[in-house]
């Protein structure tokens, strides 16, 4: 008996990658995988599962799903891959990398302000704290006077 399975259902590629069905089918309508179809059952192939893995993990990396389509038909045009595939993937790659180093800078400039505006709030609230502690320190020797001269 072949221990690989050539052929999957929506419900098995849906728990095997921890998508919903309603997922899977949306890459369907997308065009980006293409089940065969027996009346109303979906029926995937090795590829389309290999297909789903790849938009998963292009998503993970920021590709949107033009991107995943445009790599996919430029494998469909070579079975075995071509340079132009290899070259649209690492131009890809490239851009979200430069994507990725602005999101830190942008994210680690965001934690500046956020620490600054906390530093700046800390003394603020000692500020008042210390003139409320005063205003109070003055309310109570003003009020022992009073009944010292009762």
């Amino acid at each position: 008996m072949n221990s690989k399975k050539k052929t999957f259902s929506i419900s098995e590629l849906a728990s095997e990658f921890d998508v919903t069905t309603r997922s899977i089918r949306f890459y369907e309508d997308q065009g980006l995988i293409k089940p065969e179809r027996k009346g109303q059952t979906r029926i995937y192939s090795s590829q389309d599962k290999v297909r789903l893995k790849l938009i998963l993990r292009g998503k993970r990396l920021g590709f949107s799903l033009a991107e995943s389509r445009e790599l996919f038909e430029l494998w469909d045009e070579t079975p075995s891959g071509s340079e132009r595939q290899l070259f649209k993937m690492l131009e890809t790659l490239g851009a979200k990398q430069v994507q990725l180093e602005q999101q830190l800078k942008d994210i680690q400039m965001a934690k500046i302000e956020i620490e600054s505006a906390e530093a700046r709030c800390h003394a603020a609230l000692k500020e008042l704290q210390q003139k409320n502690q005063n205003t109070s320190d003055t309310m109570t020797t003003d009020s022992d006077n009073v009944l010292n001269r009762l």
